[in-house]
């Protein structure tokens, strides 16, 4: 599995995770679900914020609905009670009902007063639309598919690029799927990370721009700016909702840099959550609540476009060049960067 730095793109001047990935975020956890052959290429990609039950410890957490063209599930209780209650499931367009399924299923089984004694689960599922690729009619997607990704959610190594809900995603006209990356920030003598995931499906082809201005062209006829991209960025830096709500936003900074101009068929998503601070499902009267400064909250933004500028180059640069449904191939980046080495 290639990576952006691993063929010469260097991006940003913070430092990265050990890993580069957002599982450098302490307690964040990743799993995959590929689902291949007969005319699919799809799956489930699962985001677990931590180890634990996160109805009954809720984190932090806000969405910036930078171009609304999608049918994600959850994302307007995050925007109105700033929480996040389930883990975060990836997956195609028509996936979503399966997918939120398993979530509500799953907190029920660890919490049967769901609906009864207590509120409801708000499921976060959050899409693109592989059908380029992969018969998304076929509904292919199940909760036992979810499932899996969530039971092989593990900290460590992200697989990247045509993995999970990134399958039969493209962008800027290549091969492209999930990608990932993180940002180290020092505050105050202090070490904080920032990790972004994205699914990549957006951007016109011929408008990738590269760190070092190049423009990759992958030969492919033109097409408007559709598809879409969901980023999710973790950090444990102790942000309030609203701050979350800003750097959630610094994410499409980082879609800006690579040349994407959120077009009218692309839904363009970026969800933020914090481990630190958590919420318990009852919490007491008052509550204190732990935030960063805002005067020192540059830093994170930094860190949000960066990250999720390099998660989306290293999810074009891991995937291999596919054929699409139609017969049209969709190239590897890592392919014309190989045969168009840096001057």
């Amino acid at each position: 599995m290639l990576t952006a730095r691993d063929l010469g793109l260097m991006i940003g001047g913070l430092a990265v995770g050990p890993l580069n990935a957002i599982t450098d975020v302490p307690g964040v956890t990743v799993g995959h679900r590929t689902i291949q052959g007969d005319g699919l290429a799809t799956g489930v990609t699962a985001i677990l914020p931590h180890a634990g039950d996160p109805f009954r410890q809720k984190v932090r957490a806000a969405v910036e609905v930078i171009n609304g063209f999608g049918k994600s599930a959850g994302l307007m209780q995050v925007a109105e009670l700033g929480t996040l209650e389930t883990p975060v499931l990836l997956t195609n367009t028509f996936g979503v009902a399966a997918c939120t399924e398993a979530l509500i299923r799953r907190a029920i089984a660890a919490n049967p007063d769901i609906g009864r004694k207590t509120s409801t689960v708000n499921a976060v599922v959050c899409e693109c639309n592989d059908g380029g690729i992969s018969d998304i009619q076929a509904m292919a997607v199940t909760p036992g598919d979810a499932v899996m990704a969530l039971e092989a959610a593990t900290g460590g190594h992200v697989a990247q690029g045509a993995v999970g809900a990134g399958t039969g995603m493209t962008a800027f006209g290549f091969k492209a799927g999930i990608g990932t990356a993180s940002r180290v920030m020092q505050v105050d003598g202090r070490t904080f990370t920032l990790g972004a995931l994205v699914l990549a499906n957006f951007g016109a082809a011929g408008d990738l721009v590269l760190p070092d201005g190049r423009r990759p062209d992958p030969r492919s006829p033109p097409e408007g700016d559709k598809g879409s991209v969901i980023v999710v960025l973790a950090t444990d830096l102790p942000l309030g909702d609203r701050q979350l709500q800003r750097v959630a936003r610094r994410g499409g900074a980082g879609l800006a840099r690579l040349g994407a101009f959120w077009g009218h068929g692309s839904g363009d998503i970026s969800l933020c959550f914090t481990t630190a601070d958590p919420v318990a499902h009852k919490p007491a009267t008052f509550a204190p609540v732990q935030r960063l400064d805002d005067g020192r909250i540059d830093l994170a933004f930094r860190a949000a476009t960066e990250a999720t500028q390099e998660a989306v180059l290293n999810a074009l640069c891991a995937a291999p060049a596919t054929q699409g449904r139609n017969g049209r191939l969709y190239p590897a980046l890592a392919d014309w960067l190989k045969e168009h080495p840096p001057t």
